[in-house]
């Protein structure tokens, strides 16, 4: 929220702006939640970046490469065999993977084998899986 002038000229904070609302029962605004969740919040900067970070796994091809990466570690030219993708394709969705962190490579020889960065991706990846094979009648 951003701070507006009061007909006093003088800021206003955003919890100040709450207490002015016209709020009546049976809904009224509880400050002391509202202070305490405001402490907590997400800030922009994060959220920004976590918005991008789930923009990128928006792709079917880059999360069919993780798949995959979820469950061993392969080159370039493999991953392209068992996703029936070039290895230009392949080679382009891995660069925006490792650009945020979601995949990571080691060199064994002339291949470069690419593997998930951390568990942090591994456990992403399963619980989002798991979540979509819930059928409604689970909840």
């Amino acid at each position: 929220m951003t701070a507006h002038l009061s007909a006093q000229g003088a800021t206003v904070s955003p919890v100040q702006e709450i207490k002015d609302l016209n709020c009546h029962s049976p809904h009224p605004v509880e400050m002391d939640d509202v202070e305490r969740l405001q402490q907590k919040i997400l800030s922009t900067e994060k959220a920004q970046r976590m918005a991008e970070f789930f923009s990128l796994l928006g792709d079917t091809n880059r999360l069919r490469i993780i798949s995959v990466l979820a469950i061993q570690e392969l080159c370039v030219c493999d991953l392209a065999a068992i996703l029936d993708m070039s290895e230009s394709a392949v080679s382009h969705q891995l660069r925006a993977l490792r650009a945020l962190r979601l995949v990571r490579y080691h060199k064994r020889g002339r291949k470069v084998f690419y593997h998930l960065q951390d568990n942090h991706v591994l456990n992403l990846y399963k619980s989002v899986a798991e979540h979509l094979e819930e059928t409604d009648s689970d909840s």
